[in-house]
């Protein structure tokens, strides 16, 4: 099966003034698959998606290959199904749940193909409190419902490449749950993913590939259950799993097995372990 690139950047390079956020960061995102950046705050993660999105200025080669003329404009990335749903969530708070949803569809107006209300009735079934709070201002709802509001609005532009930046920040484990659930059942609606967030356990659950990021370097990558299963990122990121917590979903156990893996040599602070993935750049710097 020939693996479809939707996106990737090679030595890609991002500074705030003096300070080099990323240093020659190269990831790669596939059609159909959930790929998630686990790091501690101010690894770069962040600063990897507005990069990508085309918000910051950067060296280095960001490259959308299905859509060659996405890398060169925000506006290129969006009408080409690049859409980045930040941390912030930055909704129009006084205007209806509904109206903040068919704005997401904006960017899709002149494709005669694309229909409003066929889509929104596809996003009130993947969220159905949304349906329930149409016509409610969006700074009426909880921290959740604003979250699916979020994920709502850009579905509605019907993306390919959707970028999620810690969806549940601030939520109660149940909707963290909840969220998380329906991040992983949009693979299946053909929406490939890149997904920075704060649960390391639950993102590496859901994810097919994984990078780990240290102060804008990827120091470790690999299929996802192969670098939940390391000694070092379950001491690192991990920890031991908490049974109260609903929230926390199990390690990946029955992916299929990935093609044929050589232990390497991978660091992780200042440590350095065996590890059955792919060792990713190494870079230095720091990041503020």
């Amino acid at each position: 099966m020939v693996e479809v690139v939707l996106a990737r950047t090679e030595a890609l390079r991002v500074c705030y003034g003096r300070v080099a956020a990323l240093h020659d960061v190269s990831v790669t995102i596939r059609e159909g698959q959930i790929v998630t950046v686990v790091g501690a705050n101010g690894a770069g993660k962040t600063t990897l998606l507005c990069a990508l999105m085309g918000l910051l200025p950067h060296t280095g080669r960001i490259e959308f290959p299905q859509w060659p003329t996405a890398a060169l404009t925000v506006g290129e990335r969006i009408r080409a199904g690049v859409c980045l749903v930040p941390e912030t969530r930055d909704l129009f708070g006084t205007m209806p749940v509904e109206d903040n949803l068919r704005l997401g569809g904006f960017s899709r107006r002149r494709d005669k193909a694309y229909s409003a209300s066929r889509t929104l009735e596809e996003v009130y079934t993947l969220f159905p409190r949304l349906k329930e709070r149409r016509r409610q201002s969006a700074n009426t709802l909880s921290g959740g419902e604003r979250q699916m509001l979020a994920l709502g609005r850009a579905l509605m532009a019907k993306p390919k490449l959707l970028m999620l930046d810690e969806p549940s920040l601030g939520l109660a484990p149940l909707v963290t749950k909840e969220i998380i659930a329906a991040i992983a059942g949009l693979r299946d609606r053909n929406v490939s993913i890149l997904l920075i967030e704060q649960n390391a356990r639950a993102a590496l659950a859901v994810a097919d590939y994984a990078y780990v990021m240290e102060t804008g370097t990827v120091t470790l990558e690999g299929p996802a259950d192969a670098v939940a299963r390391d000694q070092r990122v379950v001491e690192s990121y991990l920890g031991a799993r908490r049974r109260e917590d609903p929230a926390v979903a199990p390690a990946p156990q029955d992916r299929p097995a990935a093609e044929e893996r050589t232990a390497t040599t991978s660091s992780i602070g200042d440590r350095r372990f065996a590890a059955p993935v792919r060792q990713g750049r190494a870079g230095q710097g720091s990041v503020a």
